[in-house]
């Protein structure tokens, strides 16, 4: 059970606390209610942009890290397609200057043409080193616009294409932060060894002066239901043929949420899952073979990923895919095997809410999802989950025209 403490202050920040005196150390936990879903689809890669102009330092403060790392602490961020979220630790007695360069960079960050320049072209560089110049690394450019038509979840947080962040102007950038970067767009979750007096009279000091400010949420299209297969063939300098299949399915906020994350436990988790005892181990037809969901808040993908082991055919291969989907399509998961599983998902669960971050985190996300208190309902909406429910989910998932397959094959098999 994470107890908490949650109120808003009058500029709109939502703020949540959890004390824990099992550690030294306190956590501040910043999330922004943006993510590359909140991108005018002409000028994306913002969100992730912003993830390093963060750091760049504010009016009052030359560079965010070195302050912090004086005062003992690390920070870290990272961007979704829904959120942007900051994180620092500090030791508990210094809590303070997190506090202080928290909100600094909310009300005071430094809009400068060498600071542009500079993140920049570090994301420019990460664009090319992860996404197109590393073997498959444009997985994700391919599949995501093949298997949404019109929502933004079309393209990846880097963004579609390099151009939009070269051609990103300084207006561009002040525009975007001033609409989002805002105490009414924000949750901060405060965790660890910090009474929550203490912690009410900080955010006082720091958080209530900064105005709201007058955000406009995006109006962006919702994707329809896929009514036909999809498919794309892409040819690249890869060591090995991929295979990558894409379904939808519901949104992080629907309850059969869960028995669409455990079916891919079930498939692709592990030496012991499906795919890897029959298709991966046993027949030898692919060296790696993996499924998974894309976790988004809104409806998102499960996805089947797999290279293709030398000298199997894509056909072959790809069918034996089909036919083990079908085949658990009609029997579903025995009583022993879903036990497994739920227990690996509570143990993982317990595992991770030990440590004051991964709680904050935790927190502040199940803000965003609409319900807080989702942090202590996990567990049970995991453990309710029927083998009816897994069954259903395959069937209602797993079918020919909700489904877009990437063939992203090896030069060499030309």
């Amino acid at each position: 059970m994470i107890k908490y403490n949650q109120y808003q202050l009058p500029n709109g920040l939502t703020v949540i606390h959890h004390f824990d005196d099992s550690t030294q150390l306190c956590v501040l936990n910043l999330l922004y209610n943006v993510g590359s879903k909140h991108e005018n689809p002409n000028k994306t890669g913002f969100a992730h942009l912003f993830e390093h102009l963060m750091f760049g330092g504010s009016i009052n403060i030359e560079d965010f890290d070195t302050e912090l790392q004086d005062a003992g602490g690390e920070s870290n961020a990272f961007t979704s397609n829904d959120i942007t979220n900051y994180y620092l630790t500090l030791p508990a007695n210094n809590i303070e200057t997190g506090f202080w360069l928290e909100s600094d960079r909310m009300l005071s960050l430094d809009f400068n043409q060498e600071s542009l320049d500079i993140q920049r072209n570090v994301v420019i560089e990460e664009f090319k080193e992860r996404y197109l110049n590393q073997p498959y690394g444009d997985v994700w450019l391919k599949i995501l616009p093949l298997a949404y038509k019109v929502h933004p979840y079309s393209w990846p947080t880097i963004g579609k294409e390099i151009s939009h962040i070269e051609n990103a102007t300084l207006d561009d950038v002040k525009a975007f932060f001033k609409n989002f970067y805002c105490p009414n767009n924000a949750v901060l979750v405060i965790a660890g060894n910090i009474d929550f007096d203490k912690c009410k009279a900080l955010i006082s000091k720091w958080f209530e002066p900064i105005p709201a400010q007058n955000y406009v949420k995006p109006n962006y299209e919702q994707e329809p239901i896929q009514t036909e297969a999809r498919y794309e063939t892409v040819y690249a300098d890869v060591p090995a043929n991929m295979i990558v299949k894409a379904y939808h399915m519901p949104a992080r906020t629907d309850e059969k949420y869960y028995a669409a994350d455990m079916l891919t436990d079930i498939l692709g988790a592990g030496k012991s899952s499906r795919f890897y005892t029959e298709l991966v181990k046993n027949k030898n037809l692919f060296s790696e073979l993996d499924a998974y969901i894309s976790g988004d808040v809104e409806a998102g993908l499960l996805m089947i990923e797999g290279k293709i082991s030398e000298g199997v055919s894509v056909e072959a291969a790809e069918k034996a895919i089909l036919d083990l989907l079908e085949n658990f399509k009609q029997n579903g998961v025995g009583e022993d095997e879903l036990t497994k599983i739920k227990n690996k998902s509570e143990t993982n669960i317990r595992f991770n809410d030990m440590t004051a971050l991964n709680k904050a985190m935790k927190l502040a996300y199940a803000w965003v999802l609409g319900d807080v208190e989702l942090v202590n309902k996990e567990i049970d909406l995991y453990l309710k989950v029927t083998q009816e429910d897994i069954l259903k989910a395959s069937n209602e998932i797993i079918t020919p025209n909700n489904c877009s397959t990437l063939y992203y094959l090896s030069n060499h098999a030309k």
